[in-house]
């Protein structure tokens, strides 16, 4: 019989039952722990119904993102974490690979594959670089993708880089984290001032100040509704269950996350000119983003 790889997947989940089923029908052989925030849709039953060696944690109220990945944590003992979004499909060979792809290469803190959106494109916001002032002004006026070879204008999502080759990047998506528990019990696991958005930059940032290595990883892949639980995303809308409030309330968290990153790792970094104009244009997005999705 084969060794049980010694890995612990985690997923957090919120009102996300039926996507939430065919991410655990693709990754059923491995330790998995379960999240579920209080979605009130059935989720938490399905678990209990159909995937019973799937532990499972039953939160009264929706304690965000960070905070249930941080619960799972505590619970899993495996040498490897894997945060995996809900939202995912992977295939039987992308877990696997990467694994082995850590193992021999002790240097690298994490790893992450390809993350396609269901129309086979890359979601770039597994390909990050840190949102500094310069490479969010690129992105947010549209410099980035007027101009995704310069690295210059494409720093946001380092859009310069060769997307079908491994190389090092700044930051990937928590919908598929591949880590160390080493280094998380090192820097304390997520920042659970972030309640959804942001967390995942954080928690890469803080990796790498460890001297620790992140890899994109592209020969193997997963699939990424992208935006299920918080219905902000146009690739998802068909398939989220959401509602208006859910929605203003993620709004919110992800405006208050640019303000936590930017508070925590650039602020004194830069003059306070530069940080003016960084609250202003978060003020903004704050205002768009609430016009967008108020209706």
């Amino acid at each position: 019989m084969a060794k049980k790889p010694d890995l612990s997947i985690i997923i957090v989940n919120y009102k996300t039952k039926a996507l939430l089923k065919q991410c655990l029908d693709s990754i059923f052989n491995y330790e998995i722990i379960v999240v579920d925030n209080d979605s009130r849709d059935g989720s938490a039953e399905m678990v209990e119904k159909e995937f019973p060696k799937v532990e499972l944690i039953k939160n009264k109220e929706n304690l965000g993102f960070a905070k249930g990945n941080n619960q799972a944590l505590r619970r899993a003992q495996s040498k490897y974490i894997l945060f995996l979004n809900s939202d995912t499909i992977v295939p039987k060979e992308t877990i696997p690979e990467l694994l082995s792809y850590l193992e021999k290469h002790p240097k690298i803190g994490v790893v992450t594959p390809r993350l396609e959106l269901r129309d086979g494109k890359i979601d770039l916001d597994s390909h990050r670089g840190f949102p500094q002032p310069w490479a969010a002004f690129c992105y947010f006026t549209g410099l980035e993708k007027l101009f995704p070879g310069s690295k210059t204008f494409g720093q946001y999502h380092q859009t310069w880089k060769e997307l079908n080759t491994v190389h090092e990047i700044d930051s990937c998506c928590g919908a598929f984290l591949l880590t160390r528990k080493k280094i998380l019990e090192k820097i304390g696991g997520f920042d659970e001032s972030y309640f959804f958005y942001g967390e995942d930059l954080d928690l890469c940032f803080r990796i790498k100040q460890k001297d620790w290595k992140i890899v994109y990883y592209p020969k193997v892949k997963a699939i990424h509704y992208k935006g299920a639980s918080s219905g902000l995303r146009k690739e998802s809308r068909d398939v989220s269950q959401v509602d208006r409030k859910t929605r203003l309330k993620a709004v919110q968290a992800s405006i208050e996350a640019m303000e936590i990153f930017y508070d925590k790792f650039y602020k004194n970094k830069y003059p306070l000119w530069v940080t003016f104009f960084v609250k202003l244009g978060i003020q903004i997005k704050k205002i768009s983003r609430h016009f967008e999705y108020s209706n």
